[in-house]
Protein backbone atom coordinates (compact mmCIF):
# COMPACT_ATOMS: atom_id res chain seq x y z
CA UNK A 1 0.00 0.00 0.00
CA UNK A 2 1.25 3.41 -0.96
CA UNK A 3 2.06 5.56 1.72
CA UNK A 4 -0.17 8.77 1.21
CA UNK A 5 1.00 10.21 3.92
CA UNK A 6 4.54 11.63 2.15
CA UNK A 7 3.24 13.16 -0.26
CA UNK A 8 4.36 17.02 -0.63
CA UNK A 9 7.34 16.04 1.75
CA UNK A 10 10.66 17.40 0.65
CA UNK A 11 13.39 14.52 1.12
CA UNK A 12 15.77 17.20 1.26
CA UNK A 13 18.97 18.38 -0.75
CA UNK A 14 20.83 16.16 -2.61
CA UNK A 15 24.19 17.06 -3.34
CA UNK A 16 25.51 16.30 -7.08
CA UNK A 17 29.22 17.35 -8.31
CA UNK A 18 29.75 16.79 -11.69
CA UNK A 19 33.32 18.19 -14.00
CA UNK A 20 33.44 18.15 -18.06
CA UNK A 21 34.30 14.70 -17.94
CA UNK A 22 31.08 13.48 -16.68
CA UNK A 23 29.48 15.62 -19.16
CA UNK A 24 30.93 14.18 -22.29
CA UNK A 25 30.14 10.68 -21.14
CA UNK A 26 26.73 11.86 -20.74
CA UNK A 27 26.72 12.85 -23.75
CA UNK A 28 28.36 10.14 -25.38
CA UNK A 29 25.58 8.10 -23.61
CA UNK A 30 23.21 10.13 -25.96
CA UNK A 31 24.86 9.50 -29.18
CA UNK A 32 27.10 12.16 -29.88
CA UNK A 33 29.89 11.18 -31.86
CA UNK A 34 33.92 13.04 -32.49
CA UNK A 35 32.43 15.77 -34.95
CA UNK A 36 29.87 16.89 -32.11
CA UNK A 37 33.14 19.10 -30.80
CA UNK A 38 31.47 21.66 -29.00
CA UNK A 39 29.61 18.61 -27.10
CA UNK A 40 32.65 16.35 -26.47
CA UNK A 41 35.61 18.19 -25.72
CA UNK A 42 36.58 20.64 -23.07
CA UNK A 43 39.22 22.87 -25.30
CA UNK A 44 36.79 23.73 -27.64
CA UNK A 45 36.47 27.57 -28.13
CA UNK A 46 34.04 29.26 -25.92
CA UNK A 47 33.82 26.11 -23.41
CA UNK A 48 32.05 23.07 -23.33
CA UNK A 49 28.13 23.28 -23.97
CA UNK A 50 25.63 21.05 -22.08
CA UNK A 51 22.62 19.18 -23.93
CA UNK A 52 20.07 20.54 -21.73
CA UNK A 53 18.44 17.09 -21.10
CA UNK A 54 21.62 16.80 -18.46
CA UNK A 55 18.62 17.95 -16.04
CA UNK A 56 17.67 14.45 -15.84
CA UNK A 57 21.04 13.25 -14.29
CA UNK A 58 20.80 15.12 -10.86
CA UNK A 59 17.04 13.87 -10.91
CA UNK A 60 17.65 9.94 -10.46
CA UNK A 61 19.31 9.97 -7.28
CA UNK A 62 16.93 11.78 -5.02
CA UNK A 63 13.60 10.06 -7.45
CA UNK A 64 15.00 7.27 -6.19
CA UNK A 65 15.27 7.79 -1.93
CA UNK A 66 11.34 8.44 -2.30
CA UNK A 67 10.39 5.48 -3.64
CA UNK A 68 10.78 3.33 -0.60
CA UNK A 69 9.36 6.25 1.16
CA UNK A 70 6.17 5.75 -0.44
CA UNK A 71 6.39 1.80 -0.01
CA UNK A 72 6.62 1.50 -4.11
CA UNK A 73 9.14 -0.94 -4.93
CA UNK A 74 11.75 -0.48 -8.10
CA UNK A 75 10.71 -3.57 -9.57
CA UNK A 76 7.00 -2.21 -9.90
CA UNK A 77 8.04 1.33 -11.52
CA UNK A 78 7.72 1.95 -15.46
CA UNK A 79 8.66 5.48 -16.34
CA UNK A 80 5.67 7.01 -18.04
CA UNK A 81 6.26 10.73 -18.93
CA UNK A 82 9.54 12.93 -18.43
CA UNK A 83 9.40 17.16 -18.21
CA UNK A 84 12.50 19.59 -17.33
CA UNK A 85 12.04 23.07 -17.28
CA UNK A 86 15.23 24.72 -17.85
CA UNK A 87 15.57 28.74 -16.32
CA UNK A 88 19.42 28.96 -17.69
CA UNK A 89 22.03 27.07 -19.50
CA UNK A 90 23.55 24.33 -17.15
CA UNK A 91 27.33 24.80 -16.59
CA UNK A 92 30.18 22.07 -17.73
CA UNK A 93 31.26 21.74 -14.27
CA UNK A 94 29.89 22.56 -11.00
CA UNK A 95 27.88 21.38 -7.67
CA UNK A 96 24.36 20.98 -7.84
CA UNK A 97 21.65 20.76 -5.05
CA UNK A 98 18.51 19.14 -6.00
CA UNK A 99 14.98 18.06 -3.64
CA UNK A 100 13.13 16.31 -4.95
CA UNK A 101 9.11 15.62 -3.67
CA UNK A 102 5.93 13.60 -5.09
CA UNK A 103 2.96 16.17 -4.68
CA UNK A 104 0.47 13.99 -6.57
CA UNK A 105 0.13 10.28 -6.50
CA UNK A 106 -3.10 8.62 -8.63
CA UNK A 107 -5.24 5.71 -8.58
CA UNK A 108 -5.66 4.11 -12.09
CA UNK A 109 -7.56 0.66 -10.59
CA UNK A 110 -4.64 -1.81 -11.20
CA UNK A 111 -1.48 0.72 -11.20
CA UNK A 112 -0.74 3.93 -9.45
CA UNK A 113 0.70 7.21 -11.09
CA UNK A 114 3.40 8.75 -8.70
CA UNK A 115 4.37 12.14 -10.21
CA UNK A 116 7.77 13.43 -8.84
CA UNK A 117 8.99 16.83 -9.69
CA UNK A 118 12.85 18.18 -8.80
CA UNK A 119 14.06 21.58 -8.09
CA UNK A 120 18.03 22.41 -8.45
CA UNK A 121 19.86 25.20 -7.52
CA UNK A 122 23.46 25.93 -7.49
CA UNK A 123 25.48 26.16 -4.36
CA UNK A 124 24.45 29.66 -3.72
CA UNK A 125 20.84 28.76 -4.35
CA UNK A 126 20.22 30.06 -7.97
CA UNK A 127 17.60 28.03 -9.78
CA UNK A 128 19.04 26.07 -12.50
CA UNK A 129 16.04 23.63 -13.61
CA UNK A 130 13.44 21.60 -12.22
CA UNK A 131 12.00 17.99 -13.65
CA UNK A 132 8.64 16.28 -13.52
CA UNK A 133 8.09 12.63 -13.96
CA UNK A 134 5.38 10.57 -13.89
CA UNK A 135 5.93 6.99 -12.38
CA UNK A 136 3.85 4.13 -13.53
CA UNK A 137 3.45 1.76 -10.27
CA UNK A 138 2.16 -1.37 -11.56
CA UNK A 139 -0.14 -3.07 -9.14
CA UNK A 140 0.02 -0.20 -6.70
CA UNK A 141 -3.49 0.71 -7.65
CA UNK A 142 -7.15 0.34 -6.29
CA UNK A 143 -7.01 2.62 -2.90
CA UNK A 144 -9.38 4.54 -3.92
CA UNK A 145 -7.81 7.79 -5.01
CA UNK A 146 -8.24 10.58 -7.28
CA UNK A 147 -8.13 8.93 -10.87
CA UNK A 148 -5.97 12.65 -11.90
CA UNK A 149 -6.75 15.22 -14.54
CA UNK A 150 -7.06 13.76 -18.30
CA UNK A 151 -3.39 14.57 -20.34
CA UNK A 152 -2.71 17.32 -22.43
CA UNK A 153 -2.47 16.04 -25.95
CA UNK A 154 -0.34 17.58 -28.10
CA UNK A 155 -1.99 16.98 -31.35
CA UNK A 156 -0.59 16.95 -34.96
CA UNK A 157 -3.07 18.44 -38.25
CA UNK A 158 -3.53 15.62 -39.50
CA UNK A 159 -1.98 15.34 -42.92
CA UNK A 160 0.48 17.77 -42.21
CA UNK A 161 4.31 17.00 -43.39
CA UNK A 162 6.86 17.60 -40.51
CA UNK A 163 9.10 20.74 -40.53
CA UNK A 164 12.20 18.33 -39.91
CA UNK A 165 13.07 15.06 -40.00
CA UNK A 166 16.51 13.71 -37.95
CA UNK A 167 17.40 10.34 -38.04
CA UNK A 168 20.46 9.01 -35.73
CA UNK A 169 21.48 5.13 -35.37
CA UNK A 170 21.88 4.03 -31.73
CA UNK A 171 24.80 1.68 -30.71
CA UNK A 172 24.83 -1.45 -29.53
CA UNK A 173 26.79 -0.52 -26.79
CA UNK A 174 24.51 2.80 -25.82
CA UNK A 175 22.50 1.20 -22.80
CA UNK A 176 25.71 0.19 -21.50
CA UNK A 177 27.70 3.77 -22.03
CA UNK A 178 23.77 5.46 -20.96
CA UNK A 179 24.28 3.59 -17.54
CA UNK A 180 27.69 4.96 -16.37
CA UNK A 181 25.82 8.31 -15.86
CA UNK A 182 23.74 6.85 -12.65
CA UNK A 183 21.11 4.46 -13.98
CA UNK A 184 22.28 1.13 -13.28
CA UNK A 185 19.12 -0.59 -13.60
CA UNK A 186 19.80 -3.98 -14.75
CA UNK A 187 17.21 -4.05 -17.22
CA UNK A 188 19.55 -1.92 -19.75
CA UNK A 189 22.67 -4.39 -19.71
CA UNK A 190 21.61 -7.82 -18.05
CA UNK A 191 19.51 -10.42 -20.78
CA UNK A 192 18.33 -12.23 -17.47
CA UNK A 193 16.83 -9.39 -16.14
CA UNK A 194 15.33 -8.27 -19.17
CA UNK A 195 13.66 -11.52 -19.84
CA UNK A 196 12.14 -11.25 -16.01
CA UNK A 197 10.57 -8.01 -17.86
CA UNK A 198 9.41 -9.20 -20.60
CA UNK A 199 11.44 -7.97 -23.04
CA UNK A 200 13.94 -10.06 -25.34
CA UNK A 201 16.74 -8.89 -24.55
CA UNK A 202 17.96 -5.44 -22.58
CA UNK A 203 16.20 -2.56 -24.00
CA UNK A 204 17.74 1.64 -23.57
CA UNK A 205 16.84 3.64 -20.75
CA UNK A 206 14.17 5.87 -21.80
CA UNK A 207 15.92 8.64 -20.67
CA UNK A 208 18.69 7.82 -22.86
CA UNK A 209 15.95 8.17 -25.96
CA UNK A 210 15.05 11.19 -24.33
CA UNK A 211 18.67 12.42 -24.72
CA UNK A 212 18.38 11.33 -28.38
CA UNK A 213 15.60 13.27 -29.16
CA UNK A 214 16.79 16.62 -27.04
CA UNK A 215 19.85 16.17 -29.47
CA UNK A 216 17.96 16.47 -32.60
CA UNK A 217 15.82 19.72 -31.30
CA UNK A 218 19.28 21.09 -30.68
CA UNK A 219 20.72 21.26 -33.83
CA UNK A 220 17.57 21.22 -36.17
CA UNK A 221 15.70 23.89 -34.11
CA UNK A 222 18.20 25.94 -32.05
CA UNK A 223 21.28 25.78 -33.98
CA UNK A 224 23.10 23.94 -31.21
CA UNK A 225 22.24 26.62 -28.99
CA UNK A 226 21.51 25.71 -25.61
CA UNK A 227 20.27 28.35 -24.13
CA UNK A 228 17.24 28.40 -26.50
CA UNK A 229 15.21 25.20 -24.63
CA UNK A 230 12.81 26.68 -22.04
CA UNK A 231 10.73 23.68 -21.57
CA UNK A 232 11.35 19.62 -23.05
CA UNK A 233 8.54 16.89 -22.59
CA UNK A 234 7.63 13.36 -23.74
CA UNK A 235 5.67 10.66 -23.34
CA UNK A 236 7.47 7.36 -23.38
CA UNK A 237 4.81 5.31 -25.78
CA UNK A 238 7.14 1.58 -26.60
CA UNK A 239 11.24 0.56 -25.82
CA UNK A 240 14.23 1.06 -28.08
CA UNK A 241 16.83 -1.79 -28.58
CA UNK A 242 20.55 -0.97 -28.56
CA UNK A 243 21.34 -0.50 -32.60
CA UNK A 244 18.46 0.45 -33.95
CA UNK A 245 17.93 4.24 -35.46
CA UNK A 246 15.21 6.65 -33.57
CA UNK A 247 13.72 8.96 -36.40
CA UNK A 248 12.74 12.67 -34.83
CA UNK A 249 9.92 14.53 -36.41
CA UNK A 250 9.19 18.17 -35.19
CA UNK A 251 6.54 20.26 -35.88
CA UNK A 252 6.40 23.97 -35.49
CA UNK A 253 3.10 25.36 -34.05
CA UNK A 254 4.13 28.98 -33.80
CA UNK A 255 4.55 30.94 -30.76
CA UNK A 256 8.54 29.14 -29.94
CA UNK A 257 6.55 25.57 -29.60
CA UNK A 258 7.26 22.19 -31.41
CA UNK A 259 5.41 18.74 -31.43
CA UNK A 260 7.65 16.02 -31.77
CA UNK A 261 7.22 12.28 -32.25
CA UNK A 262 10.09 9.78 -31.85
CA UNK A 263 10.08 6.26 -33.67
CA UNK A 264 12.14 3.35 -34.98
CA UNK A 265 10.91 2.59 -37.99
CA UNK A 266 7.10 2.12 -37.58
CA UNK A 267 7.15 1.53 -33.46
CA UNK A 268 6.10 5.18 -31.77
CA UNK A 269 8.65 5.25 -28.88
CA UNK A 270 7.79 8.85 -28.11
CA UNK A 271 4.16 10.71 -28.28
CA UNK A 272 2.98 13.40 -27.12
CA UNK A 273 6.31 15.10 -27.42
CA UNK A 274 6.70 18.81 -27.18
CA UNK A 275 9.45 21.37 -26.97
CA UNK A 276 9.39 25.10 -26.13
CA UNK A 277 11.53 27.46 -27.24
CA UNK A 278 12.55 30.70 -25.67
CA UNK A 279 11.81 34.28 -27.12
CA UNK A 280 15.58 36.07 -27.87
Amino acid sequence: MIRLDRLGKSNGATVHEYTERDIILYHLGIGARAEDLDFVYEGVNGGLKVCPTYAVVPMLEPLMKLLPQFNIPFRSVLHGEQTIFLERPIPPRGTFLTTAEAPYVYDKGKAAVLVVETKTTDQVGKPLFRTRASLFCQGLGGFGGDPGPKTRLFEIPSGRKPDFESTQDTLDTQAVLYRLSGDPNPLHVDPIAASFAGFPRPILHGLCTFGFVGRAVLREICGNRVDLIGEFGVRFAAPVYPGEAITTRGWDMGEGMHFLRAACGDREVLSNAYVRIKEV
